[in-house]
């Protein structure tokens, strides 16, 4: 193998990489959040669940997109564990479309593909179009790849040494480790199924051989989900066991099967002297097989993760962290948006859920004058202020990246989202501090004044439970309860400031209560300013 057949190997492996990716990415970018609605309402039953793990890594081109979306949903409490495996089982069958395109034989249409997808990108405005140019231009790149891959491969035909290398996958258990070991590397079954297609198209390596490296393939390419689950909850760390163990289950099964019986036979006899297509539909049946094989066990496996790995209480340690937002790093890109973005909405719902909290708790502090539960309040506040922090420097890095205009204008909103959080968190705040004033001056409201604190703290509790970042269908009518919510507060705080002046006439307030009083209800009043902000900029990225 002459030098120039080796870099023509090397930019055929770099062209079907990347068009791999390109294609991907505009499939990707093509369907929008469209993947994660579908995740989330096809999971009611085990048939649904796999049917959407089958449609969703079909249209991304990669089951480790899809088994790290999954591993993300179920960290963030989108998914169950048992949802989840019937989403990892249809991802397992969707994944099989990409070594069937490739089966077709488009070489000689390739460039025309790559081409006139290339041209679309350059010269044409429409984004979605845009978008679905990219496809084809991957997928042309991808074919000129696996050309130029087998072309540079020929000349190894004459070599005893690697033809002798080549028999030793006869062997099961090397080809599984081959198998496994190349595609952890490259992260990618699709991708790895597709260069062993370019090498048995060459005639060098015979089925009965590439079925092993095959197996190996599926084990290798739960290694992305593996990475992705590193610092996440026990039970995205259960999902990516049930992966392991299903493509595991897999290999063994059909190790089994081809030492037994003819099954090699069989596939030769479905594409005769095609042994691209063979692979392609080894690639096929091994995953419909073993999913049809393990469906009716789904619940068995999620229990003996959960079994394998038990939960642990330190894990709800209330040490300050993020919940829900995972560094992505080290994730395969496809799905990337997609899961910062459900990780945000999470991690900013659960911001929300301490404030209001906060609020609740610093209006009964102040109603009690109890400086005990102002303690509390400054605790929270100060897991409140790291939130708003950690959240921010995610987002600020997440703007350095390519996504969607769309996506990035949402990322975008929960920056300023979380920033109304925080503010409307220093005001509860405040309103709390107001109790060890009220305990230091030695002196209290008026009953008739603790009663419209009773009915400042249910007002407030009420606009922020108005809020909700899960459905955003329903940003316009959040948005007029929480314009309405807003409107009240403001009459609250006048009318409860007449009452306060009449009342400090009267003497039946004193003085020192007065003033706090009246610094209480500006706060009431801007908590109701920043819930409406909070309403406006939602609806905006709906």
């Amino acid at each position: 193998m002459k030098i120039t057949d080796i870099l023509m190997l090397l930019g055929g492996l770099a062209l079907f990489l990347y068009g791999m990716q390109m294609m991907s990415n505009g499939l990707e970018t093509a369907a929008g959040n469209k993947m994660k609605a579908v995740l989330e309402s096809l999971t009611s039953n085990r048939f649904k669940g796999v049917l959407a793990g089958a449609v969703i890594t079909a249209v991304i081109q990669s089951s480790s997109a899809t088994t790290v979306m999954t591993v993300g949903f179920v960290n963030s409490g989108l998914m169950t564990l048992k949802q989840a495996v019937w989403v990892i089982m249809g991802a397992n069958i969707g994944t099989t479309i990409t070594g069937q395109l490739i089966a077709l034989d488009m070489g000689a249409i390739a460039p025309l593909i790559a081409f006139a997808g290339v041209a679309c990108i350059m010269f044409v405005k429409n984004e979605k179009i845009r978008h679905i140019s990219e496809i084809f231009a991957g997928l042309g790149i991808l074919f000129i790849g696996m050309g130029m891959m087998g072309d540079s491969m020929v000349p190894l035909r004459e070599s005893e040494v690697f033809l002798g290398f080549m028999t030793n996958f006869k062997n099961p258990l090397i080809g599984i480790l081959v198998g496994a070991a190349f595609t952890a590397v490259i992260q990618s079954s699709s991708a790895s199924v597709g260069i062993l297609q370019a090498l048995a198209g060459t005639g060098m390596i015979p089925l009965s051989g590439a079925v092993y490296i095959l197996f190996g393939q599926n084990i290798g390419t739960c290694i992305t989900a593996v990475l992705a689950s590193f610092g996440t909850k026990v039970n995205a760390k259960r999902t990516t066991i049930i992966h392991l163990m299903f493509n595991i289950i897999g290999t063994a099964v059909f190790t089994l099967i081809c030492m037994a019986t003819p099954f090699v036979s069989w596939m030769e006899m479905l594409a005769p002297g095609n042994p691209i297509a063979q692979i392609a539909n080894t690639h096929t049946v091994f995953n419909i097989v073993t999913t049809l094989l393990l469906l009716p066990f789904g619940n068995l496996m999620a229990a003996i993760a959960t079994k394998m790995l038990p939960g642990r209480r330190e894990e709800e340690s209330a040490v300050k962290r993020l919940e829900y937002i995972k560094p992505l790093d080290h994730v395969y890109p496809v799905g990337h948006s997609v899961l910062v973005l459900s990780q945000i909405e999470q991690e900013v719902t659960r911001m929300l859920s301490l404030t209001r909290e906060n609020v609740k708790r610093s209006f009964e502090a102040v109603a009690e004058r109890d400086v005990r539960i102002l303690k509390e309040v400054e605790e929270q506040e100060e897991y409140i202020d790291y939130l708003n922090g950690e959240i921010s420097r995610h987002i600020v890095k997440l703007m350095a990246t390519e996504m969607k205009t769309e996506d990035s204008q949402n990322i975008n909103g929960y920056y300023m989202i979380i920033s109304n959080i925080e503010r409307i968190g220093d005001h509860a705040m405040n309103i709390g501090e107001y109790a060890k004033d009220l305990d230091k001056w030695n002196t209290s409201f008026s009953e008739a004044a603790l009663e419209e604190i009773k009915d400042m703290k249910k007002t407030c509790l009420k606009a922020l439970d108005d809020i909700d970042f899960q459905d955003p269908s329903r940003s316009r009518e959040i948005l007029e309860l929480s314009a309405k919510s807003e409107q009240r507060i403001d009459d609250m705080k006048e009318e409860y400031l007449k009452r306060q002046m009449k009342r400090m006439q009267k003497s039946t307030c004193e003085a020192q209560a007065g003033i706090l009083y009246s610094e209480l209800l500006t706060d009431f009043e801007r908590i109701g300013d920043h819930v409406l902000n909070i309403a406006e900029v939602y609806q905006k990225m709906a």
